[in-house]
């Protein structure tokens, strides 16, 4: 059959029963079954759906943008704020059965890179992320400067567990930032350094990890 014969007889072969039967029923039934399998591992995402109504009725908004010094405070206070949540939420995490059956999962990583920033139990996963969105609805954030903040939050996740300490850091434009270095203590020791951004929580309780200061006093003698 020559080309144009086979153009011409193009459209008759989409008629063919066996094309909706065959690639279009063959796809249909592959995503059909993916999705049937994977929603129910999916449980943020189903949770987040059967809570929306209540998400409604925060005062995350769509209205005027404040001004750029008003982002710039309210990401600050929800830096600050998330830091002492997650500091104790973490430090509790640690002890019990939340360590036995939903922390230890995280601590599987014993050599961080920057993938395994959400690599969690379910519960905790909702727990770090419930968190994350209490500074925001406390200011009533519009939902832009929410999103600014949540880049921010995973940008300390993946940082912090990318198994490489830069001098050229932008996360020390943050005043106090630790860097990757903080958290690769937490997972080779186990305990201690339990903060995400700031280390003020573990320096006023002494819970930094063991060897991390005299790791940090070196490296910056070495400079």
């Amino acid at each position: 059959m020559n080309l144009p014969a086979f153009i011409d007889h193009l459209p008759s072969l989409y008629q063919d029963p066996m094309f909706w039967l065959f690639p279009m029923g063959t796809l249909a039934v592959s995503t059909g079954t993916f999705l049937l399998f994977a929603i129910p591992y999916t449980l943020v995402a189903v949770v987040l759906v059967l809570i929306w109504p209540l998400l409604r009725l925060s005062p995350i908004h769509q209205g005027e943008m404040p001004a750029w010094y008003v982002v710039i405070a309210q990401l600050g206070f929800f830096i600050l704020l998330d830091d002492f949540l997650y500091y104790w939420m973490h430090r509790t995490m640690h002890k019990g059965w939340l360590l036995k059956h939903v922390h230890s999962i995280h601590h599987r990583i014993r050599h961080t890179t920057a993938i395994n920033g959400n690599y969690m139990h379910p519960i905790e996963y909702l727990c770090t992320a419930g968190l994350a969105l209490i500074g925001p609805m406390l200011v009533g954030a519009h939902l832009h400067v929410l999103w600014i903040w949540l880049a921010l939050r995973q940008y300390e996740a993946t940082d912090g567990h990318c198994g490489y300490v830069f001098p050229w850091n932008p996360g020390h434009l943050i005043p106090l930032y630790e860097g990757a270095g903080y958290h690769d203590f937490h997972h080779a020791k186990y305990q201690g350094n339990y903060a995400g951004f700031l280390p003020y929580l573990d320096r006023f309780w002494n819970t930094y990890a063991r060897g991390y200061l005299a790791w940090r006093q070196a490296r910056r003698s070495a400079r």
